[in-house]
């Protein structure tokens, strides 16, 4: 095995992790195999995590800054509040279908970590919390009203597409959520 520079190897620890970790599942994935994988020792591997614990939350917040350059990514370019909700639904689609439609790693981490406690689903609540909050805010700028039950069906509506489309190995769920979702955001307020 080559000499790995100090800094290196958390990185190709983490890199490691988390293809192995998406595709085969999180328990189903030993150090041993997280650090052949990277070409570095378990040592270093601990060295640089602590425990395989703090790995899988580490793999989660690196997923989730991921997720926020691909959702500013993707929305940048409108500049209409709808148009940037909407936007999120194929942010979705992007994300899944480029990762095979194995699913959500946030919710496939959840069925892993059933214990509300365990500090990996403390960070699936932040990334699902936060990206509710975006959701909110642009509504709450086309529509104040209603925003906070129409950011609630939103994220039924995405959530459900991406258990869908892992079902159905297709991105079409995303593109019938988008199509409820606009109807939603132009119905009239009650």
């Amino acid at each position: 095995m080559s000499r790995t520079r100090p800094g290196d190897a958390g990185a190709k620890v983490l890199k490691a992790a988390s293809t192995l970790f998406y595709r085969d599942g999180i328990h189903a994935v030993g150090v041993d195999t997280v650090a052949a994988e990277a070409g570095v020792t378990k040592a270093a591997l601990y060295g640089n995590f602590g425990s395989k614990s703090r790995l899988v939350v580490a793999y989660l917040r690196e997923r989730d800054r991921q997720w926020q350059e691909e959702i500013d990514r993707i929305t940048a370019g409108h500049t209409d509040r709808a148009d940037r909700v909407l936007a999120v639904f194929d942010a979705y689609e992007a994300w899944l279908s480029r990762d095979g439609f194995r699913g959500c790693g946030f919710l496939n981490a959840t069925s892993e970590f059933p214990d509300p406690a365990d500090p990996v689903r403390e960070v699936v609540r932040h990334h699902k919390t936060a990206l509710h909050g975006y959701l909110l805010t642009q509504l709450r700028r086309i529509r104040p009203e209603p925003a906070e039950t129409l950011a609630d069906e939103l994220m039924l509506l995405l959530e459900g597409a991406a258990v869908t489309s892992v079902v159905t190995q297709a991105s079409r769920p995303f593109h019938t959520a988008k199509r409820l979702a606009s109807t939603l955001i132009s119905l009239p307020a009650n």
